[in-house]
């Protein structure tokens, strides 16, 4: 009998990390939508790509229009371009969303959740504009280092970043696996 009881801590901190996981792919989705309609609508940003709003000496809002994925990579030029990215993004969020749903690692599953409400952000604006809406232009001085982005694609790159810092730490498998 003491198996059961054992077991069930164990599922219930699972169910809570996907829970957790599925509040945070949402907050972050949510979050990246409302960024890109302030620059879109209230800030007037929309189809003016020479128009730039400097908020800090390294940060000003601008508006691009991203037809490709990360870095501009595989643009779509037309409709059917332009729905085969939608597709491809689609598949790869479905099995983030099926890796996040699995994971029993907490942090694993937020970089996870970062990742997902990140490409989902992006794939609404792709299915609905036919690109993605990048504003955040971060500079020193004339050098930048950074492509003009958005919240899905920072939250996205932190994602990765959590996911990679973590298995370049794990050494050999030997490292205990934490469930929670």
């Amino acid at each position: 009998m003491a198996e059961p009881s054992r077991q069930a801590p164990v599922e219930l901190r699972l169910r809570r990390n996907r829970a957790t996981a599925f509040v945070i792919a949402f907050l972050v989705f949510v979050f990246d939508q409302a960024t890109k309609w302030v620059v879109t609508y209230p800030l007037n940003l929309a189809g003016q790509p020479d128009l730039e709003i400097k908020i800090t000496s390294f940060f000003n809002l601008r508006w691009v229009e991203n037809r490709g994925v990360s870095l501009g990579l595989l643009s779509a030029g037309s409709e059917m371009g332009r729905w085969l990215l939608v597709a491809m993004t689609s598949v790869i969020a479905l099995l983030v969303a099926a890796w996040m749903w699995r994971e029993r690692r907490r942090d694993d599953s937020t970089a996870l959740a970062l990742i997902l409400g990140g490409a989902l952000g992006n794939i609404l604006d792709r299915a609905r504009f036919g690109f993605v809406v990048d504003f955040a232009d971060l500079h020193f001085g004339e050098w930048r280092p950074f492509l003009v982005f958005n919240v899905a694609d920072a939250a996205i790159t932190i994602g990765v970043l959590l996911l990679l810092v973590r298995a370049l730490l794990m050494r050999d498998g030997k490292a205990s696996k934490k469930e929670a």
